[in-house]
């Protein structure tokens, strides 16, 4: 693949690697400040509790916060149930403003603490699907976020079955990824960082970039979906340096944190494509069949995708309590 593109009659300028990779991949912007998103161009984006707690803090956001307790107001609740309607409600008016800068979609999540419940997914789902239409917005263009727990699964299958888009997160391993794609989901976010932090904790050494075992997890699914013929999206998400990227060039999708995404502004290396679905025809890949008993044995035995997830859970969660109680001092008289 040429890195060079004509600038001006008779020069030639490298690509920078984020337009190499946006050639193979679709890059996606995993972030809430939707002002640094103008600058990389991505196709999508991504945000969490973490990111819009961070978000809803800066003074540029102010007003988004405003908006979301004076227009929830007039619904006449109070208390906890005030608060509820307003968080919810900041997460579309954020997923709105973002879908103003990116052509694409915007993931929305649904609260860590209802990871264990399908119903109350499933009708968290309805509540932002039903605010973003409220305001003029398709489901067409947003993905609800949901943990890749078994009861997040099975209210993924059934919104889909809607016609309701869903991007399964906190996702650590292969089971979880076929039981994902099993449920015809739209799209899924294999965690690469949280994943080599784990080892490098348990190992006690860093690795390599073509050794991570992050990035080795997000090559095992996407021949596997590749396989198969799964139509189910592979994102990479949760990145901790550029080299992890570069190995996974030519993945469905990643979502990118702004530091990495400058640093590929910045260089223009060529990136070869690394992920290729030709691949997955010569390869052994035997079929998973999965059941709910076979899923909880088989996401059991695996420590690290046990703990990630019930870590990643926890922290949303915590993130999630934090804005809320950031919300309780603004409606404060």
């Amino acid at each position: 693949m040429s890195t060079m593109t004509e600038s001006q009659p008779g020069t030639q300028t490298a690509l920078s690697q984020l337009d190499q990779l946006k050639k193979m991949t679709k890059v996606v912007a995993d972030t809430g400040d939707f002002d640094t998103l103008k600058q990389y161009a991505p196709q999508d984006a991504t945000t969490n509790p973490s990111l819009i707690l961070k978000a809803a803090q800066m003074p540029g956001y102010k007003n988004l916060v405003e908006k979301a307790i004076t227009d929830m107001r007039k619904n006449g609740a109070s208390g906890k149930a005030l608060v509820s309607q307003i968080m919810d409600y900041l997460l579309v008016l954020f997923g709105m403003e973002i879908l103003k800068v990116v052509p694409g979609r915007v993931s929305t999540e649904t609260d860590a603490n209802l990871s264990f419940d399908t119903e109350a997914l499933i009708n968290k789902a309805h509540r932002f699907i039903e605010l973003y239409k409220q305001n003029g917005i398709s489901r067409e263009r947003v993905l609800i976020k949901i943990a890749s727990t078994w009861e997040g699964i099975k209210a993924a299958e059934a919104l889909q079955k809607e016609g309701i888009n869903c991007n399964l997160t906190l996702l650590f391993s292969l089971p979880q990824a076929v039981a994902c794609a099993d449920a015809k989901v739209t799209l899924i976010s294999p965690f690469v960082g949280r994943i080599m932090d784990w080892y490098k904790a348990k190992e006690k050494k860093d690795f390599a970039p073509a050794e991570d075992p992050g990035v080795l997890s997000v090559k095992e699914i996407y021949l596997y979906y590749k396989k198969f013929g799964y139509q189910t999206e592979v994102m990479g998400a949760s990145f901790r340096n550029k080299g992890e990227i570069l190995e996974l060039a030519g993945c469905d999708a990643l979502t990118i944190s702004p530091p990495l995404l400058a640093e590929l502004k910045s260089s223009n290396e060529p990136m070869p494509r690394k992920l290729v679905p030709q691949a997955a025809k010569d390869s052994n890949i035997e079929r998973l069949q999965l059941d709910e008993k076979k899923f909880r044995w088989l996401f059991n035995e695996n420590a690290m995708a046990t703990e990630k997830t019930a870590e990643g859970i926890r922290l949303f969660n915590a993130d999630a309590v934090k804005l809320e109680e950031f919300i309780s001092r603004q409606i404060q008289p």
